[in-house]
């Protein structure tokens, strides 16, 4: 890494340095400007509304590329280093939230379509935040990262194969459609950005630090691009979908926690998994529910789980670094 900067510029290097702020700043105000946007989007949509279709798509496709260019060898070995609490994790994750998506909106006798948008956004892996609400947390970085990055590869199967059996009674849905669309939204990008930096690394090092900024800039235009589309219906909305996101999110924050606290009882691992089930890719649940169910609101749950967990991550993220305040603390991986 000193090599590299002593063959830069100083300009160049003072350019970097300026773009990986704003990065930074930006994803720590990611709550702030989604919540921001996606009230503007409830009075003006149309601001946000020319986003749409398959724009939504290429636009998880740049969130996805940007988790590419992030990945490194290191991040593939971390899984022998520490099997069980990155299973243990992954294993939450994919029974924990699907299990509380289906139950609640069976509870709240949410509507077919809210019903399957809730269930489908709770099949879905990890969402990049979590390493960012981990690290403002003091929690564990590395194992944030390697998680995020296996529950993304396993979803290409266990999002689409979880999705149509918990949902297969409450709506038609196309399993092999979902397969295909996690496939061309997913592995493609991902795939691609580890592949450029491992090939092109000179180039995708200098563009690096501008990734988490255009990941949370894209991510913000998709939930208040949902939003503004479905203005009418959270307007006149029965609270209980806004409450079921709300329980999906706390359940799984809770549950992740407490579960895994009582099986490596360790509190930093612990609390990094906690955020890891909470937190979900939303913006996979958006894309998918508009490409495969004809009802749009469908992918209204994927919008309002975006802002959920992001502000219910950042209020724990507070908590838990007072708490550990006197405690070291992992550096934040930026490349």
């Amino acid at each position: 890494m000193t090599g590299k900067l002593q063959l830069t510029s100083p300009k160049s290097l003072v350019k970097s340095v300026g773009v990986q702020r704003l990065s930074e700043v930006a994803v720590v105000l990611f709550p702030l400007l989604a919540t921001l946007c996606s009230l503007l989007a409830l009075s003006e949509p149309v601001w946000f509304t020319w986003l749409a279709g398959q724009g939504i798509t290429f636009a998880l496709g740049g969130i996805m590329l940007a988790m590419g260019l992030s990945l490194t060898s290191e991040d593939f070995i971390r899984i022998r280093q520490r099997p069980g609490s990155v299973l243990l994790g992954l294993l939450l994750q994919f029974t924990v939230m699907p299990t509380l998506g289906y139950v609640i909106s069976k509870i709240f006798s949410l509507p077919a379509s809210l019903a399957a948008g809730l269930v489908l956004v709770s099949a879905c892996p990890g969402g990049t935040a979590s390493n960012v609400i981990t690290f403002l947390a003091r929690g564990d970085v590395a194992l944030s990262v390697t998680m995020t990055s296996f529950s993304t590869i396993f979803s290409v199967v266990l999002t689409p194969l979880l999705a149509s059996w918990l949902i297969g009674n409450t709506v038609a849905v196309n399993g092999w459609a979902l397969f295909y669309d996690t496939v061309w939204v997913v592995v493609l990008p991902v795939t691609a950005g580890y592949l450029l930096r491992r090939t092109i690394p000179q180039i995708t090092q200098s563009i690096l630090p501008a990734m988490p900024l255009v990941a949370v800039l894209l991510i913000t235009l998709i939930v208040a691009s949902v939003i503004g589309r479905n203005r009418s219906a959270i307007l006149s909305g029965s609270p209980s979908l806004f409450v079921s996101v709300f329980l999906l999110h706390s359940g799984g924050f809770l549950l992740g926690g407490w579960l895994s606290r009582i099986a490596i009882r360790t509190l930093q691992e612990s609390r990094t998994i906690s955020i890891e089930v909470g937190m979900q890719n939303s913006g996979l649940g958006v894309v998918l529910a508009q490409n495969n169910f004809a009802d749009p609101l469908t992918a209204l749950p994927a919008a309002l789980s975006s802002l959920t967990h992001s502000i219910i991550g950042s209020l724990l993220a507070a908590v838990w670094r007072l708490q550990s305040a006197n405690h070291p603390t992992n550096p934040f991986r930026v490349g």
